[in-house]
């Protein structure tokens, strides 16, 4: 068994009266891909956005590496290699693709004062990466990211945060209102992370997607982990969606 990158332990989480977590441990392993399942409603985005740094738990610890840590804010999450890529990921339309890739890590050509980006290197760069995660045609480093379709804009954004060097990677609903060609290339990215050295969290309403791609699945409901360690080599899809909607309880 793999080494634990991730552990959130007894996370709690209260708005006014409303509890939205009940005593949820959650961890990930080095190089694991694991499918956070549950119905509208169940925790899974606001557990995600306690590990992303976007809330605080009201009761609760994270590891990382087994050391204990405190992210008041998306900035403490990402220090730590925890990088969230949403629906809508926050990319820059007007900029290229290789300056969204390299964004507030360009590569400088020259004494640092002058900073003068290297836009060679800046090139090569953005063309490994999209080789990387899946891209096997030729886009110019130079494309602006508003020319790209959904799925290409999925890659780039799966690419930045191997870029950044990310460890963990978590995806919420990377393939909804996808096409099939699209959906087919996000659900590669994903593969592609977890070889180049990624672990990631994949989130997504549809559980075929899910089963294509994961090692191991995870179910919220009402705000309580139901399930985990379910294994879709040997689990279905019906008995899933039983655990999804209580139905198996």
């Amino acid at each position: 068994m793999s080494e634990e990158l991730v552990r959130m332990e007894h996370i709690k989480k209260f708005f006014g009266r409303v509890q939205a977590l009940n005593d949820v441990t959650l961890s990930i392993r080095k190089n694991e891909i694991v499918g956070l399942l549950g119905d509208n409603g169940a925790g899974k985005s606001t557990l995600i956005k306690i590990l992303s740094g976007a809330l605080r738990a009201t009761s609760g610890d994270i590891y990382i590496h087994g050391e204990k840590v405190d992210f008041r804010n998306p900035t403490d999450a990402i220090a730590h290699g925890i990088e969230t890529i949403y629906q809508d990921s926050a990319l820059v339309p007007q900029l290229s693709i290789a300056r969204n890739l390299c964004l507030g890590r360009e590569p400088i050509k020259g004494p640092r004062l002058l900073d003068r980006l290297d836009h060679s290197e800046l090139s090569r760069v953005a063309s490994k990466l999209l080789k990387q995660v899946g891209i096997t045609k030729e886009i110019p480093a130079t494309t602006p990211i508003s020319a790209l379709s959904g799925g290409e804009r999925q890659a780039v954004a799966i690419a930045r945060a191997m870029y950044f060097e990310s460890e963990l990677i978590v995806l919420d609903e990377p393939t909804n209102n996808l096409g099939v060609d699209e959906t087919r290339g996000v659900l590669q990215f994903v593969r592609n992370a977890r070889d180049s050295g990624h672990s990631c969290i994949f989130i997504a309403h549809n559980i075929y997607h899910v089963f294509q791609v994961v090692d191991r699945i995870v179910v919220l409901r009402r705000g309580k982990k139901v399930a985990d360690d379910v294994d879709p080599k040997s689990t279905t899809i019906d008995a899933v969606e039983r655990l999804i909607t209580g139905m198996a309880l």
